[in-house]
């Protein structure tokens, strides 16, 4: 099995929100994008949350609008062997210093973690955040996780509240 590394964050300096998940699966890294796979959610699960079709828009455009919203995306772990793409399948994770945010992003608001793996991991790695930003546990946007959209929709919505204004 070997190692499979994860993609650079996607981040402007004045981030207000951060979403972060556990390691990309198969298809994202080999096309070298977040939420690549046809069937993830996550771009329409964000998009409805901040008010944008991101869903509809080529991946350079949906970047183009994160950054203008203040958003950005990253992952817990940067590498991991893993057979396929689910995180119960990941092992010798080796993470991402994603407690670096918190000292790094002075206008940080918020980090949403993209299901339980990224969740548990990221909380802790960032322990206590001894300021005012929100650690945000989502249902994973993976469709291997069968919560029914619209639950899912409704959990994720919270995070329009600290993206910024559309630019």
């Amino acid at each position: 099995m070997s190692v499979k590394a994860g993609l650079p964050p996607i981040v402007r300096s004045d981030a207000r929100l951060f979403v972060l998940g556990s390691l990309p699966g198969d298809a994202s890294l080999a096309a070298r994008q977040y939420y690549a796979h046809p069937t993830n959610q996550f771009w329409r699960l964000l998009g409805g949350a901040i008010g944008e079709a991101l869903h509809d828009l080529p991946y350079d455009a949906r970047l183009a609008r994160l950054a203008e919203r203040r958003v950005g995306l990253w992952d817990v772990i940067a590498s991991a062997t893993r057979r396929g793409s689910l995180d119960q399948a990941i092992r010798l994770a080796e993470h991402n210093q994603v407690e670096h945010l918190l000292h790094d992003y002075p206008e940080l608001r918020a980090i949403a973690f993209n299901g339980t793996t990224a969740a548990a991991v990221g909380r802790r790695l960032i322990g206590d955040p001894g300021r005012a930003i929100a650690l945000i546990d989502l249902p994973s946007s993976s469709a291997a996780n069968t919560t029914p959209l619209a639950d899912k929709a409704a959990k994720w919505a919270r995070l329009g509240a600290f993206a910024g204004p559309a630019e």
